[in-house]
């Protein structure tokens, strides 16, 4: 990792690093043995920074550039060690290099479901997961207070910390945000801002920022999940009652069209037939169900509706030949007015659709009663 060039073979000359794995926070330039060089170069390029540790205490950091290792350069560690101006001999010191680019798309995520309490469904649990970057802001205090004398300090030491309190703060915001689970989706981006800015305090602490955080899912347990979609379905259907026609009529088709089906594809297509026809009966001609009378003796009402009365019989019209002349039609209650009146008698041929040509009146059972009827005699007459 680190490249080390050597004046003499016996300083070291020229002090830098190249990092080729992508998550190392912090590598230590080792000595193998060697003092540095009073005057040595040092370069730090951009996004690192080197921290000198001189006798177990935090020296000078440098920032990017090219650096000669004199005590204009150094004036903490030329105040730590009491160096004059005069001063040329070599010096040891442990010399760290500081990641301080963006490590991204690092992963968060609740190991345990977190309890909230929804306006709506009440009691809820849910889980979240998301990604989140980070970066050194503070090489020194990081020093200090992660790496120590960690000679190789990678990010996968350190996420599991701030992953920690990236969870404690998502779960204390979500549960006093008051916002409901089904409007959550549209407030990720917001959280987000909220959550980093309530670890920002936490996290320089270490030395660190957190320049992005992101919620990508917020979700609830399987079986909420389950009753959820449910009930978006029941939205969507609407009227239960047409959508379970629907589905029979659908089923009807497909029923139909499977010639493998056989008997069994003809028997479920008949009971749902019979089924649709009872339930359309029961809902009568507007598709409203009729009201339920109540039973006897206070007992349920009964289900099945009252069979309908038998259609009202077809009345007949009767034609009258006389005189080689027809005439009519007449219902039966005007030919009981002409008997009355004398102008139909039994011996008048009469005539109605369905009958076998014309018969005597007298003949005709549906037309007799009419000459039985008389009125009764007339009263005598005044003394």
């Amino acid at each position: 990792m680190g490249i080390f060039d050597f004046l003499s073979g016996e300083f070291i000359d020229v002090i830098h690093w190249v990092d080729d794995t992508r998550d190392t926070m912090v590598w230590r330039f080792e000595r193998h043995g060697h003092e540095i060089k009073y005057g040595a170069k040092l370069t730090v390029r951009e996004g690192q920074a080197a921290v000198f540790i001189h006798e177990g205490q935090l020296a000078d950091v440098f920032t990017p550039g090219l650096y000669m290792l004199e005590t204009n350069n150094m004036p903490i560690m030329t105040t730590l060690q009491h160096w004059d101006h005069g001063f040329k001999s070599p010096f040891k010191s442990e010399i760290y290099f500081v990641n301080t680019t963006r490590f991204n798309d690092l992963k968060w995520g609740t190991k345990n479901p977190i309890i909230a309490r929804d306006p709506e469904f009440g009691p809820v649990r849910l889980r979240a997961f998301g990604t989140y970057s980070m970066r050194v802001t503070d090489p020194g205090r990081f020093m200090t207070e992660i790496v120590g004398t960690d000679g190789e300090f990678t990010s996968d030491e350190i996420s599991f910390q701030i992953r920690n309190i990236i969870v404690q703060e998502f779960s204390r915001v979500v549960a006093g945000s008051g916002i409901p689970v089904l409007d959550m989706a549209a407030n990720t981006a917001d959280l987000g801002k909220i959550i980093a800015k309530a670890i920002s305090e936490t996290i320089a602490g270490y030395g660190m920022t957190i320049p992005e955080l992101y919620i990508e899912n917020i979700s609830l347990p399987p079986a909420v999940e389950a009753a959820l979609d449910k009930r978006t379905s029941m939205g969507l259907v609407g009227d239960l009652g047409k959508y379970t026609q629907f589905s029979a009529a659908e089923a009807l088709t497909a029923a139909a069209a499977n010639p493998s089906g056989g008997g069994m594809a003809a028997g479920l297509g008949a009971g749902m037939g019979m089924a649709m026809g009872a339930q359309m009966a029961q809902q009568g001609p507007w598709g409203a169900a009729p009201a339920a009378q109540p039973g006897p003796w206070g007992q349920a009402p009964a289900h099945s509706a009252p069979p309908a009365p038998p259609p009202p019989p077809v009345e007949h019209v009767w034609h009258i030949a006389e005189n080689g002349q027809t005439s009519g039609p007449f219902s039966k209650a005007s030919l009981g007015r002409m008997v009355t009146d004398g102008k139909l008698t039994r011996e008048s041929m009469v005539w109605t659709a369905g009958q076998d040509g014309w018969k005597r009146a007298g003949d005709v059972t549906e037309l007799a009663q009419l000459f039985t009827i008389m009125p009764p005699p007339p009263p005598p007459p005044a003394p």
